[in-house]
Formats: structure tokens, C-alpha cells, sequence
């Protein structure tokens, strides 16, 4: 499975906008958190999970999504393909990212605020994966 955007919308009238997102399905999600970097430098790379997806919005700002599918949680392959996203508060997309992948998140604007879904409980299962932030081929 590969990653996928969630395409949200906004409707503006007379009595300010709402904002929405019809297509995405939270019914797996057992879990939310904020993610908010110190400043737009700070890249949180890489983490991922070989069992458990998460889905990704921005709620303020914006921030610059990488993903890259793992081959191998032991030795991953060093030059696999990156897919890049990004996540604007002003449109309620919800990036969906598959198990099997690890991440790297930057906030592109000061203040970003990104909510993470998740479908484990904190705890519920042991599926986390972190590898050096220069580890991948750029």
C-alpha cells in the first residue's frame, strides 16, 4: 500500500468557514498527539512503524512530509525512493501513511502544529523504528 492524501475542503459564507474532510475513515484510530517542531530547522528524521499507520494533518501551518518505504528494519536500503507531501492547515488533508514506512517531518511555517492519529494504543504493541537522520541517501 502506498501513501495517500485524503483530499479535505472549506466552505466560506457569511458566518466563517468550515472546514472538512468527508473521505477520510477514523474509525482504526485508537490514538491522537499534536506534533509541534521548536522552530521550521528542526527536521524529525527518521521514524517509522513496520506494524502501525498514521495519519498526518496540519492544524496550523504547514509542514513538509517524507516517507520512505522500508525494505529491511534491520539494514534498510540507503537510496530507496522518497515520497514528499505537503500538509497545509488551511485545507484539512489527512495524509495517510501506510505500515511499513518511516517519516521525516519538518514545519515549513513558525508555530505548526501537526496532528498525528494512530491506530495502537501507546504501549499496545512494541513497533517503533528510528534511524539517524543522515542514514538516507538525499
Amino acid at each position: 500500500m502506498k501513501p495517500i492524501t485524503i483530499k479535505g475542503n472549506i466552505h466560506t459564507d457569511f458566518r466563517g468557514s468550515l472546514y472538512f474532510n468527508n473521505e477520510f475513515d477514523a474509525s482504526p484510530v485508537k490514538r491522537v498527539y499534536f506534533i509541534q517542531n521548536k522552530d521550521t530547522k528542526i527536521v524529525r528524521a527518521w521514524q517509522g512503524h513496520r506494524i502501525e499507520q498514521r495519519w498526518f494533518s496540519a492544524v496550523q501551518g504547514s509542514f513538509e512530509i517524507k516517507l520512505i518505504e522500508v525494505d529491511d528494519w534491520e539494514k534498510p536500503s540507503k537510496n530507496k525512493a522518497v515520497y514528499s507531501f505537503i500538509l497545509r492547515a488551511n485545507q484539512l488533508d489527512v495524509l495517510h501513511i501506510p505500515q511499513g514506512y518511516i517519516s521525516s517531518i519538518q514545519a515549513l511555517d513558525s508555530d505548526s502544529k501537526l496532528l498525528v492519529m494512530a491506530d495502537y494504543l501507546l504501549g499496545e504493541i512494541k513497533d517503533e523504528y528510528r534511524f539517524d537522520a543522515d542514514y538516507f541517501k538525499k
